[in-house]
């Protein structure tokens, strides 16, 4: 079993995936770590719970617009 260190906002997180998908779990992280430090400046330090909440809404809201455009190309 694979296993990655990720830390956000100042807290480490050991993550398990599977073997030979560590890159890309990392890169995952990498991306959340990047959008609660965007909330952190906009912000400020709310929380852990708050803020990890908030990326991940930004991070659905993401993928919700990127399934519409999906449809739009495949219609």
């Amino acid at each position: 079993m694979g296993k990655v260190t990720a830390t956000i906002n100042g807290r480490s997180y050991r993550l398990n995936c599977a073997d030979g998908q560590e890159e890309r779990l990392a890169n995952v992280a990498e991306y959340l770590r990047q959008k609660v430090d965007e909330l952190i400046e906009e912000f400020g330090q709310v929380g852990d719970d708050r803020l990890l909440a908030m990326a991940a809404l930004m991070i659905a809201d993401e993928l919700f617009d990127a399934r519409e455009a999906a449809k739009e190309t495949t219609s």
